[in-house]
């Protein structure tokens, strides 16, 4: 007969294996930590202008900066219009449907943020990738 009686002994231990529940958590735990995709940001704060149709970032994307004083950053590092295709044409070249987005200071001189798209461009982005970044 399966199970306990009545008559066993009442001071008998029971234990609960809990090895192989700590296991499938540290197996979930490495997946996701695995899984994560990370954001890098542009390292400056800009001040976008408030239009009611903002695009949400993706996950996986190259951000561009352009600030008030016209800078171009990647990553925290001033590149000017000129770095851009020298720094994301590698990344297209890895995949090559990753969206740029450009995210321009409100204060920023509008050719400076057109100049940086035809940099994308240039660099091999899809047209239909490129997006300006705005509140």
């Amino acid at each position: 007969m399966f199970g306990r009686s009545l008559s066993d002994d009442a001071d008998e231990e029971v234990h609960v294996d809990l090895s192989s529940m700590i296991d499938c958590i540290f197996i979930l735990l490495i997946f996701f930590i695995v899984s994560t995709v990370f954001v890098e940001e542009t390292g400056v704060t800009v001040n976008k202008p408030d239009l009611g149709s903002a695009s949400s970032l993706e996950s996986n994307s190259i951000l561009l900066a352009v600030t008030a004083e016209n800078k171009v950053y990647y990553g925290g590092e001033s590149i000017g219009v000129q770095g851009v295709i020298g720094k994301i044409k590698p990344l297209l070249a890895e995949d090559a449907e990753m969206p740029v987005i450009i995210q321009g200071d409100k204060d920023a001189t509008h050719g400076v943020v057109q100049q940086v798209h035809d940099q994308a461009i240039l660099a091999g982005a899809d047209k239909t990738k490129i997006s300006i970044s705005t509140k």
